[in-house]
């Protein structure tokens, strides 16, 4: 509506259009004033007509005003938009969320997070990886993937290695496991008696694979060897050695420094090859007899166990552990010197349904002053 358009204009319709834009004493006006009545209502409703593209900052008086609506119904519309705007927002933050694959560290760990995968062998059909990815390798996947990054999925993909050097061409993709954020470690079921590695990365609808770590390889044992599969820590340190062994870390030709490392950190023991460990146990031995006195260590540990329906997927701080085959599981737990929150979460096979337990839990230890005695006493 310019000036020049009102202008060459009839009377007849300049009314018509005073009358259908509200101007009062339409009936009464000459062409000119007509002509300036509608320019000044055509610049009134501009700053309007912008607010109305962004609904959370549309004014309920003004709405009801300028397009003839109660104020209830003006008010109505402002809400609903800005719930909806609210409920987009919810989304895209979950989706973030199982997208990313950022880990932080755990409660009462100081160590640094660094990138970093380890692959484990937990049975003649289980493979356990564990990894650990810094926020600054997600922000350069992001910039990698560029354009595909929204599209894009994240796995673990499982590589049957021939030889023994990685990220060769002997190597083939087994399969690519779709994982989620939250998470830190995976339980593998495979089928063939082969050298398995794992890389942890985004797969884009156009088939590129970007690559955030890379695991150690380790090679699958003989279904004579038992099929191990406890999932916590505390329960495999009795067969930590086992596993440890299974996973090439007694191997000079397959030995993971990383793998190493995980081991020594969760089982709070030295680990790695025969010479080494007697040497890092030697060494805190004499360290222990250079007080001249003896000393009384005491330690806790709790059982964790309950039922949960059948193929319901079960975790303890993040961490799956076994069910059995009527649903009930157990588990042990370390107990530190300190407060601990443990987070129960079992979710159905079809992931539709999930239950949060939480257990808090305190250990409080004193140690009192050592008490001489006299040896004739005694």
């Amino acid at each position: 509506m310019t000036l020049a358009n009102l202008k060459g204009k009839p009377v007849r319709d300049l009314a018509r259009l005073a009358k259908q834009h509200g101007v009062s004493g339409w009936h009464s006006m000459r062409k000119e004033q007509l002509i300036r009545a509608l320019i000044r209502k055509a610049k009134a409703r501009q700053p309007v007509l912008a607010a109305v593209h962004q609904p959370t900052s549309v004014s309920t008086t003004v709405a009801a005003k300028q397009f003839r609506l109660s104020p209830a119904r003006a008010a109505g519309i402002v809400c609903r938009d800005t719930a909806t705007t609210h409920r987009i927002e919810e989304a895209r933050e979950l989706l973030a969320k199982a997208k990313s694959l950022a880990t932080r560290p755990e409660n009462g760990r100081s160590s640094i997070i660094r990138d970093r995968m380890v692959l484990m062998v937990r049975g003649p059909h289980w493979l356990h990886t564990f990894w650990e990815v810094t926020s600054r390798s997600m922000k350069r996947a992001q910039a990698a993937l560029g354009t595909q990054w929204h599209s894009a999925r994240p796995v673990v993909r499982l590589f049957s290695v021939e030889s023994n050097l990685q990220a060769s061409p002997s190597e083939r993709v087994v399969r690519d496991i779709e994982v989620h954020g939250g998470v830190k470690n995976w339980f593998i079921d495979v089928r063939q008696q082969l050298r398995y590695r794992v890389e942890l990365g985004y797969l884009a609808t156009s088939g590129r694979f970007h690559p955030l770590a890379r695991s150690n390889a380790v090679v699958t044992p003989a279904i004579s060897h038992g099929d191990s599969l406890d999932a916590h820590w505390g329960d495999i340190a009795k067969d930590c050695e086992k596993i440890y062994s299974l996973s090439g870390g007694f191997s000079s030709e397959n030995n993971s420094l990383e793998l190493q490392e995980l081991f020594s950190e969760r089982l709070r023991r030295p680990m790695g090859p025969p010479p080494a460990r007697r040497a890092a146990l030697e060494e805190q031995d004499a360290g222990a007899d250079r007080g001249g006195k003896s000393h009384l260590k005491v330690d806790a540990e709790m059982i964790l166990y309950g039922v949960t329906e059948v193929g319901s997927y079960v975790t303890v701080r993040g961490e799956p552990i076994k069910t059995q085959l009527d649903g009930t599981f157990s588990v042990r737990i370390d107990m530190p010197n300190k407060r601990q929150v443990l987070p129960i979460v079992a979710s159905t096979a079809d992931g539709i349904e999930r239950q949060t337990v939480v257990i808090a839990i305190e250990r409080n230890t004193k140690i009192m002053e050592p008490l001489d005695r006299d040896p004739e006493e005694a």
